[in-house]
């Protein structure tokens, strides 16, 4: 049975790549901003390009922030894609101007330390055992990226008896996350989308767990 899948449609991301993607690797996806079809879908998507202040933006303005909150307290899977990943945390901060994110991770997404900037083309992750986002694939599996900021310090803290979340690390001039898999809430800052083999193998293996 092919998995419902919404890819959020808020005025940022590449929204036809990722439709396609998901598609190719047998999700029934719909490209919408209807408040009810993202709730109630198996799977969405939240992508994302350009600056983290636009995208919160974009995302208020068609409820994307409470659709995330209130799939993720049903236990109802989310992936994020870059900017889509990044505003899942607590704050961005781009040129001196400090935005308010999701806040489903604590942590701030800034500039990266780096002597080219954007990080642009394909890189290595260091994805942790046990990871259901990236099983099948080896370390010399390369992503593409594009971006100029990231999260460069993992601050959750879980106890409890509370799983910890699998964070994956790149590197571009300074670590940072490049992945995050916790409970129903997954994101990537590459593109799984522009990917190839090893993008659709990730999508494919997100499908599997919805």
């Amino acid at each position: 049975m092919s998995r419902r899948v919404v890819v959020l449609d808020y005025g940022s991301g590449n929204l036809r790549s990722a439709e396609r993607a998901l598609a190719r690797v047998g999700a029934d996806v719909t490209v919408t901003a209807d408040f009810d079809e993202a709730l109630e879908a198996d799977g969405l998507v939240v992508p994302g390009v350009g600056a983290f202040a636009a995208c919160m933006e974009g995302l208020k303005s068609v409820r994307g922030d409470q659709i995330v909150g209130r799939r993720l307290s049903g236990g109802r899977p989310v992936l994020g894609i870059c900017v889509g990943m990044q505003i899942l945390f607590g704050k961005g901060v781009e040129h001196g101007v400090h935005t308010e994110g999701c806040g489903e991770w604590p942590g701030t997404v800034e500039r990266l330390d780096a002597p080219v900037l954007p990080h642009m083309g394909w890189n290595t992750v260091t994805a942790p055992e046990g990871s259901a986002l990236f099983q099948g694939l080896d370390e010399a599996t390369r992503f593409y990226f594009v971006h100029s900021y990231g999260v460069r310090k993992w601050l959750l803290q879980t106890g409890d008896g509370f799983r910890e979340p699998l964070v994956t690390w790149a590197e571009h001039g300074v670590p940072f996350v490049a992945a995050v898999e916790n409970g129903p809430l997954m994101a990537t800052q590459f593109h799984p989308e522009k990917s190839g083999d090893a993008g659709a193998r990730l999508l494919s293996n997100w499908l599997n767990t919805l």
